[in-house]
């Protein structure tokens, strides 16, 4: 006997604008009774979903299973031809990204927060990620949020009942459809497959048995990859794996791999010297953070940076012709331009958002890219992808045969160092934030009040602006544009100050503040590259508090996160 669609009366929720991460809001907004419901009927209307397939999963995080369950009941009455669902509906962004595309279907849903905290008095989200594996771009977005401000009725089949914590193939007969089938797979089979494809696992393996490591899954959803990969495959000791069960709350753990917020990581490995290499991960498995021995912080800059520089250690570039192209997001450091213009190929600077890198991906023309907010990847999928940042640098460190601080300083020795810092303002008061953006606007080089041509001094240094501008993009695969994506302040010297408004919070206003600065060592001077980077770059940092007035406009006499 078929299962009944009902079709249930709703009114519009303000506000259910996706962002470039999806969707993000606090639990209890999404538990207001048709919130979830209303998004849901958006993404699968805007993706024209009627008749294809869907992977669905999230990183585990509270109210993941009921959502999960709601999309099955949602995707039936739609006319889905089949889901294929994550067990226990846990799938880690670049997981599901590897699937979509190594299945050919139509898109995902991620249920994610990402880096935000769990828990019932927390944050949750939910993103649509397209037929590329990567994340919808603007027009698709924008019709979501289109269709959520006039939507007056979803459709549901309320009598389906799918076991999620079993894998198997479950059919269902639906009216008018036909046919529904839902799939749940192993969460961690695909993408260990994808790893052993990418990387010389043997070669790991071996020497990961004189170089131990520590992996910090935060209580996100990396927990079961690193265990599978790291125990079972490279045979690591147990105790080499730390925070590997995927809780409703992360067990209490903020699931950003960062050095305020994974301090418990960067403790452990500068305390307990046998560590060479540490790595953490976060909520849902697309950031990362390398440490090497004593705690050595790699910046994401320079990560991504040496990744590019030593591709050839990781055989999926030479099965694939080799690197084709190097990007970064606009605030990230432009350590991997120094890289791209070495091995003379293409150079993209995108805004912030994954997407961007998609696109130039899908042309066949980018094969490396990063962010400075601990997002690193490549062309294999269409997310960044924390685990495979972290088998890249054992790839290049099982290659190069040295430790991790070795490889910093011989990139820096040819390279030179570009030193940064980001300082994150959290949870502040969104309309003074927006007013200190527009009065930075109000001083670019098209204002009456430009910032160009002026000279700052601090800390005995002086730094003269040679460009001051809000910055934009057009995309040169779709002729896209983005504006207003964050105001920089570039010197004569080449440093950078870059001010962004965050759209990746549930509430209030982050204000994130960029700086930057390079410099070119002799010959002799290798314990200058090791230099604490607040240190260098505390003048730089003076006049960037200065010139935007930010601990007026924040309230706040020091950011939340240092990073």
């Amino acid at each position: 006997m078929a299962l009944s669609i009902t079709t249930k009366s709703t009114t519009p929720f303000d506000g259910q604008k996706p962002g470039t991460s999806g969707l993000r809001k606090a639990v209890k907004v999404f538990q207001q009774e048709n919130y979830t419901e209303n998004f849901v009927q958006c993404i699968l209307d805007s993706a024209q979903a009627e008749g294809h397939t869907l992977v669905v999963g999230g990183d585990g995080r509270f109210y993941c299973p009921e959502v999960v369950d709601i999309i099955i009941k949602m995707a039936a009455a739609n006319g889905v031809k089949g889901l294929i669902v994550g067990q226990h509906g846990i799938f880690s962004t670049p997981c599901l990204s590897g699937i979509v595309r190594e299945r050919g279907v139509c898109g995902g849903i991620l249920l994610t927060a990402s880096h935000n905290p769990g828990g019932p008095d927390a944050d949750f989200g939910i993103k649509y990620n397209c037929s590329n594996g990567g994340p919808a771009p603007d027009q698709v977005t924008n019709a979501m949020y289109d269709l959520s401000c006039k939507i007056t009725e979803y459709r549901i089949c309320p009598d389906i009942q799918c076991d999620i914590n079993t894998t198997g193939t479950y059919h269902y007969e639906i009216e008018k459809y036909g046919q529904f089938t839902v799939e749940v797979v192993d969460s961690v089979d695909a993408y260990v497959k994808l790893m052993k494809d990418i990387f010389d696992f043997p070669a790991i393996a071996d020497f990961l048995k004189d170089f131990p490591v520590l992996m910090d899954g935060l209580n996100g959803v990396t927990g079961p990859y690193i265990e599978r990969i790291f125990l079972s495959e490279f045979q690591v000791p147990e105790d080499n794996v730390r925070n590997s069960k995927p809780l409703p709350d992360f067990g209490g753990l903020h699931p950003d791999p960062n050095l305020t917020y994974a301090k418990a990581l960067v403790d452990t490995v500068t305390a307990n010297h046998k560590y060479k290499l540490g790595a953490a991960f976060d909520g849902d498995g697309d950031r990362n953070m390398i440490l090497g021995q004593k705690g050595l912080f790699v910046t994401p800059c320079d990560s991504v940076a040496i990744i590019a520089d030593n591709s050839d250690c990781i055989p999926y570039f030479s099965k694939h012709g080799g690197v084709k192209g190097l990007a970064r997001s606009m605030p990230t450091s432009c350590a991997i331009d120094l890289v791209a213009a070495a091995r003379k190929v293409e150079m993209f600077e995108v805004p912030t958002g994954w997407k961007y890198f998609g696109n130039l991906m899908d042309a066949g023309r980018l094969s490396i890219c990063g962010e400075e907010s601990f997002g690193t990847g490549s062309d294999h999928i269409r997310e960044k992808d924390g685990i495979w940042a972290a088998l890249a640098w054992l790839s290049i460190l099982a290659q190069r045969r040295c430790s991790v601080e070795e490889l910093l300083v011989k990139h820096w020795s040819t390279y030179g160092r570009n030193f940064f810092t980001r300082y994150d303002y959290e949870n502040c008061d969104s309309e003074q934030c927006n007013q200190m953006i527009e009065e930075l606007r109000g001083q670019l080089d098209d204002a009456s009040g430009s910032l160009k041509g002026r000279s700052f001094e601090n800390g005995g240094k002086t730094y003269t602006v040679a460009k001051a501008d809000d910055f934009s993009y057009i995309d040169p695969i779709d002729g896209s544009v983005a504006t207003k994506q964050g105001v920089r302040l570039i010197m004569t010297d080449g440093s950078r100050i870059i001010y962004r408004l965050s759209g990746t919070g549930s509430s209030g206003a982050t204000v994130r503040l960029y700086v930057e600065s390079y410099e070119k060592f002799e010959a002799g001077s290798e314990d200058k590259y090791l230099q604490d980077c607040q240190v260098v770059l505390k003048p730089l940092l003076g006049i960037a508090l200065e010139v935007a007035k930010l601990p007026q406009f924040t309230g706040r006499n020091a950011p939340t996160v240092i990073t």
